[in-house]
């Protein structure tokens, strides 16, 4: 007996039943091969809101091989972001289409932030979570997708959570 198992949707998960029809709605929408995201991260200490220098973001996806597997999750790191809390990553997923996999959804997350006076990821805008990438737009001659999420925060203090849940 072969047993596949799949923890929260990361690993490897029983091969897609595409059954014998052509429709379009049974075949899955992978990410293109050359993509971007960008957005803001921000630290909030106290009453102020300021945008975080230095701060990093981690972009983690899966895949589907040639065979209609789901692939490990893998992880990229963005460059820090700049003054205005701004960070943008350009994606290219040529090396693993050569290996016959395709990227089928990415989450954003907040991974390091350098200023110890703000150490504190929040969930505001799934920072902590995972931001699906949904919505894009065309960018460039070649109409790459541009991604945006965010804007994320950091706090200085841990968010306090209501009695109630909510």
């Amino acid at each position: 007996m072969i047993v596949v198992a799949s923890a929260s949707g990361y690993g490897y998960g029983p091969k897609p039943d595409v059954g014998s029809s052509k429709s379009d709605t049974t075949r899955k929408e992978f990410l293109p091969g050359v993509f971007s995201v960008q957005g803001t991260i921000y630290c909030k200490s106290g009453s102020k809101v300021f945008p975080l220098k230095g701060g990093v973001i981690r972009i983690t996806c899966l895949g589907i091989d040639k065979d209609g597997y789901e692939t490990a999750p893998f992880s990229i790191l963005s460059r820090p972001t700049d003054a205005n809390g701004y960070f943008l990553s350009k994606l290219s997923s040529q090396l693993l289409e050569d290996d016959g996999v395709k990227i089928s959804q990415c989450k954003v997350f907040l991974h390091t932030c350098p200023l110890r006076t703000c150490p504190v990821a929040t969930d505001v805008n799934n920072g902590l979570s995972g931001a699906p990438l949904s919505a894009h737009r065309p960018i460039g001659f070649n109409s790459m997708r541009l991604y945006s999420v965010g804007p994320f925060v950091y706090s200085s203090e841990p968010q306090k959570s209501s009695p109630y849940g909510y």
